[in-house]
């Protein structure tokens, strides 16, 4: 039974992989041990181990003894504690939600319904580093893999519509403590029935002043966000640079790389990530064997009828919110031809876009 370290279980991403590893028994089969940057010594979450205490998160020897080590502590603590790891001889297999190893070469992305030939290659090769993609990213593929795998796609572009979770849980509660100025600055002319709708509206506008924004940055209830992550000074943020090259990487053609590219955009959505897509086909495909294909990739495509009444009711974030399901809808040719087609997609960022890959990356490594 391999000896398994878990960093970061706390958090947001953290504590869904805790939760999904329990509802599928993945404790069972390891030899767990919780380590912790803030309460080494502490008492360690009872997984039907026996009581355990946790352990220091910086202890590289104390970490060093485990076979595997999974991090959902981030990117500063991966840059800090993977590279000592690893000069000190340490041939565990890493496995990481953060984005710092992302693309370096001895690296892999993983996202297994999509990409299992590129684990296994990789697997078969030595590899040791495996890494949770961007959630977008992530998404995206899981909706239109079916496509990439056959060869289809010429090129695509994706405009997203992120959930506030996407950017953490202190963005979050920020969204809803915004979304509660706006309803406490207009409540006395809700209440009222009499009351015209633009005296409401000039009263929540004026409201935005006044939001908490410290964590988001800006007012993002009743509202929109244009720009996710950093500026990179090229017109492009950081998020939108990751749609193409993460995308290629965990599709393994950074050699012969398929054009991805698009804008992302923070919406006040809670949690779910949603993105609508043009995708360029390589040849003139009926829209029903374009959702053969999708459907055909892996269990969890889920295709909506394009149809306003199954796409109100499916295609939403509320629809999906803590399922594995990754719904696809709104597929229909575009004006420029048949092999011009768009979509509308949305999954769970915190499973399949964090969490869920780094608890399957696991078990084919304590399976293997």
């Amino acid at each position: 039974m391999k000896r398994v370290g878990l960093i970061g279980w706390r958090g947001m991403v953290g504590s869904v992989l805790v939760a999904r590893m329990r509802e599928e028994g993945d404790f069972a089969a390891i030899d767990p041990h919780f380590f912790s940057t803030t309460q080494a010594s502490k008492p360690a979450p009872d997984v039907g181990h026996g009581p355990s205490r946790l352990g220091d998160a910086n202890d590289t020897a104390a970490l060093a003894a485990c076979d595997i080590l999974v991090s959902c502590q981030g990117g500063d603590y991966t840059e800090a504690v993977h590279p000592k790891l690893r000069a000190a001889g340490w041939r565990g297999h890493w496995i990481d939600a953060a984005s710092a190893l992302r693309l370096q070469d001895d690296a892999v992305i993983i996202l297994d319904p999509v990409n299992r030939p590129v684990i296994d290659a990789a697997l078969a090769t030595g590899a040791r580093d495996w890494i949770g993609g961007n959630c977008t990213v992530s998404l995206m593929l899981m909706a239109f893999g079916g496509l990439f795998r056959a060869g289809l796609v010429e090129w695509m572009t994706t405009m997203t519509y992120q959930a506030a979770s996407g950017a953490g849980a202190q963005q979050m509660r920020e969204l809803l403590q915004q979304m509660g100025a706006l309803h406490t600055a207009a409540r006395g002319l809700l209440d009222d029935p009499a009351s015209a709708i633009i005296d409401i509206d000039r009263r929540a506008m004026a409201a935005f002043d006044a939001m908490p924004v410290a964590a988001i940055g800006a007012p993002l209830a009743g509202s929109l966000l244009p720009w996710v992550d950093r500026d990179l000074g090229n017109g492009y943020s950081r998020e939108e640079f990751k749609a193409g090259a993460e995308g290629n990487k965990i599709l393994g053609l950074a050699s012969t790389p398929v054009p991805i590219d698009g804008l992302c955009v923070r919406i006040g959505a809670m949690r779910c990530h949603s993105q609508a897509v043009t995708i360029k086909l390589k040849e003139a495909m009926p829209i029903s064997e374009v959702e053969r294909t999708l459907a055909a990739a892996h269990p969890w495509v889920r295709i909506v009828l394009n149809e306003r009444e199954a796409t109100l009711a499916g295609l939403t974030p509320a629809a999906v919110t803590g399922t594995l399901d990754i719904a696809v809808g709104r597929i229909r040719h575009l004006a420029m031809g048949d092999d011009f087609v768009t979509a509308f997609t949305v999954g769970d960022q915190l499973l399949w876009g964090a969490a869920e890959p780094l608890r399957r990356m696991l078990r084919l490594l304590i399976e293997a």
